[in-house]
């Protein structure tokens, strides 16, 4: 029999918040837009209210200029719906790696008076699905006092962590909102294939891969059709792995942990992706402090870590999270996988990128951008691939690694980039 379930409208849900709460907020495609529109219209009632989540997606209403004194927005990652919050002051940012945010909850560094999250509607035990963002959502709906449900029949039931029962909840609203979708490497361009082609050229069968965000690790997906038995321990997935899994290219068969399963944090992809997990027993959506835990990545062989950066030095300094002092993006889980690849049997951790931006600027430079982040150190770099080939800096001093990278720089800039490591290194 199917459990009974009690909806209650937003407003009165959202009741459960008051001044000086710290809230979570569940994110990516799960990102709970309804509630977060109506919690917006409680702001004259409310004070200080510290929002936290990771990437947030599409209008999150709470952070407009006018509902300042009402919410304070404390991110633990920088995504594009409050790139111009942070950019302004009006939001501050956490740097941290992913899988340490939830030891924040955990630790009662940041406890969390009540989290906001998007389910599956409850099956007929009382267990809804967090869908398709279990990642640091687990650990926040395990240490908040309250939860909140947005309840939504598109949110696909996924395996794995993020079953919760109805009980567990302080109230639940019903909605049919769509899910957030983003379709990356659609419309990949001739430089991204070239560099998608260097990274599958070093990738052996049987590994064990681990994706990013962005065009490019979908661009690489793109150039695996002739591999075998690939396995994916990833924090993300998104629609590229659909056509090498039914063509049989990814079957998980050789990992030595989970295998014969896909092991992911989240997803975000189009419908398709969301369709294709839903109730898909392969897909094992984990909690990301187990997902991301470098310890647990390099139990299995072969590991290949597959990320991007926005530029890096002649030494192998990684910015990958700001533009200069421009906050772009955040620490995310690139590290975890750099290292968890660089310590596993045969692992290879990648920094794939095109040798330069739209404008022009070459990502390759002398030296970092003044206030630039360094994600990643040169003791981490191991392999760099631009569409002009493949650096291999682990071992190398600062002269042999600046010579490797200015080979893969794009051809114009090589020569200044020569000048620059003469005057540096003086014996160039």
């Amino acid at each position: 029999m199917r459990l009974p379930v009690s909806y209650v409208s937003p407003g009165e849900a959202l009741q459960l918040i008051k001044s000086g709460d710290r809230v979570f907020i569940h994110g990516s495609a799960q990102t709970p837009t309804h509630m977060l529109y109506h919690l917006s219209l409680q702001a004259d009632r409310l004070r200080d209210v510290e929002l936290v989540f990771i990437t947030v997606m599409g209008d999150i209403y709470v952070n407009k200029p006018e509902y300042q004194h009402a919410f304070k927005i404390n991110s633990l990652f920088v995504s594009e719906s409050i790139r111009k919050n942070v950019h302004e002051g009006t939001a501050d940012y956490v740097p941290i790696f992913l899988s340490e945010i939830p030891e924040l909850f955990k630790r009662n560094v940041l406890p969390l008076d009540v989290a906001i999250i998007q389910v599956s509607p409850p099956d007929e035990h009382g267990y809804c699905s967090m869908g398709v963002s279990v990642d640091v959502a687990r650990s926040a709906v395990n240490t908040a006092k309250h939860i909140i449900a947005q309840v939504n029949p598109n949110v696909p039931r996924t395996h794995g962590d993020g079953i919760i029962h109805t009980k567990r909840f302080s109230a639940m609203v019903y909605c049919e909102d769509p899910l957030f979708e983003r379709i990356f490497g659609d419309n990949p361009s001739e430089d991204e294939l070239k560099i998608g082609a260097n990274v599958a050229s070093i990738i052996e069968d049987r590994s064990t891969l681990q994706m990013g965000i962005g065009t490019i690790p979908d661009a690489v997906l793109k150039s695996l059709n002739n591999h075998k038995d690939l396995g994916i321990h990833t924090e993300m997935l998104s629609d590229g792995i659909i056509d090498l899994f039914d063509k049989d290219i990814i079957t998980n068969k050789y990992k030595a942990i989970h295998p014969n399963k896909i092991v992911t944090g989240f997803a975000l992809g189009s419908r398709r992706l969301y369709d294709y997990v839903d109730d898909n027993p392969v897909f094992s959506f984990l909690d990301i402090d187990y997902v991301n835990d470098p310890h647990v990545i390099r139990r299995n062989p072969k590991v290949v870590a597959i990320n991007s950066a926005i530029e890096l030095d002649l030494t192998g300094q990684i910015c990958s999270d700001s533009i200069g002092t421009y906050q772009y993006s955040g620490v995310g889980g690139q590290m975890d996988f750099l290292r968890g690849a660089a310590i596993s049997q045969g692992g290879k951790p990648i920094i794939a990128l095109p040798s330069r931006t739209k404008r022009g600027e070459s990502r390759i430079v002398p030296y970092l951008k003044t206030g630039a982040g360094v994600v990643a150190t040169r003791a981490h770099a191991h392999y760099i691939v631009t569409e002009f080939g493949i650096a291999y800096l682990y071992g190398k001093n600062l002269r042999q690694r600046a010579k490797a990278l200015i080979d893969i720089a794009h051809p114009d800039v090589r020569e200044s980039l020569e000048k620059e490591a003469f005057e540096r290194f003086k014996q160039f």
